[in-house]
């Protein structure tokens, strides 16, 4: 009874977002034998269903701006810490690399690696340029948020970050089934990148801050042991067009902002050597399929907690 009454409470991310650390919880259970920080995740990931339910819970009740604003936000934070936590989970569970079948399927279908054809146009404006842009994939949805959360009804927003919520974890859910480590590592140098494609002030320590995201120390001798599997399918291709899909549902003032950094962000993900062009395609797909399933299941969860007021 006591769980049916704190359903009501819960948002459309609430409610995702616990399903899929519950999915975690299970994993983790499963391949115990596999994942050497199984009981720290499994704990941690009670804690935070926990901390999200007792968050909307406590929000419905006081009514408070902080709180409200809290539990409209955490959907920020609790995807890197989700992205974070796989990262101890995809290479144990699934060790295998697929990089060699995303290779094949980018020269079936160009007759050449795309990062090497585009190596043809590299310059140091362009590069830095495109890694700008490659970086602002962590700020695009707060520009979207922001300006969703303050110009519509609260309801508006939380479609908004619902969205954004879902699409990611139905990534994540690719990069299990598919894990790679990308281009840069197997057609290219990966210590060679900076020589190979140096920018101007910026690329190289915007580089250094996405390779310790992707848990690459600086000087390390193997990274391609340590880098996080997660290029199938290209999550800044896939949450870049969820992104835009939603500024141009909404209308934002920053639609055409978001339309450009999109732009370049995603063909800076070859040109950068992070994506083969088939993970492209594959945001393509998860981008689609994230906005068709995403509003069914949103409104099933509405309409569900609507019948029991």
């Amino acid at each position: 009874m006591m769980l049916k009454r704190l359903r009501i409470f819960l948002s459309p991310v609430d409610f995702v977002s616990i399903t899929f650390l519950s999915i975690l919880i299970v994993l983790n259970l499963i391949f115990a034998d596999r994942v050497r920080e199984w009981a720290v995740l499994v704990f941690v990931n009670i804690v935070v269903i926990g901390g999200i339910a007792w968050l909307a819970h406590t929000a419905e009740r006081k009514q408070s701006k902080l709180f409200i604003g809290l539990h409209r936000w955490y959907c920020y934070p609790i995807i890197l810490f989700v992205f974070k936590e796989i990262y101890l989970m995809v290479h144990p569970i699934h060790p295998t690399d697929y990089d060699a079948l995303l290779m094949s399927i980018d020269w079936w279908v160009f007759g050449v690696n795309p990062t090497q054809w585009f190596f043809q146009f590299a310059h140091p404006i362009l590069t830095e340029i495109l890694q700008l842009a490659y970086f602002s994939y962590y700020l695009l949805f707060i520009i979207m948020g922001v300006e969703v959360y303050r110009r519509y009804p609260i309801e508006e927003f939380d479609h908004a970050a619902f969205l954004i919520v879902y699409g990611f974890y139905l990534s994540y859910i690719g990069y299990f089934a598919l894990p790679g480590i990308g281009p840069r590592f197997t057609v290219h140098d990966f210590s060679a990148m900076n020589s190979e494609l140096p920018g101007l002030l910026l690329t190289e320590p915007i580089r250094t801050f996405i390779n310790t995201a992707e848990s690459i120390r600086p000087g390390i001798s193997n990274p391609q042991d340590f880098v996080q599997r997660d290029i199938f399918p290209s999550g800044h291709t896939q949450l870049s067009l969820i992104t835009l899909f939603l500024g141009f549902r909404y209308n934002l003032k920053s639609r055409w902002t978001l339309a450009s950094l999109a732009s370049l962000l995603i063909v800076g993900t070859v040109y950068l050597r992070y994506h083969y062009v088939v993970d492209l395609f594959g945001g393509v797909v998860f981008f689609l399929v994230s906005i068709w399933t995403g509003d069914k299941i949103r409104n099933w969860w509405i309409g569900k907690n609507a019948a029991k007021e």
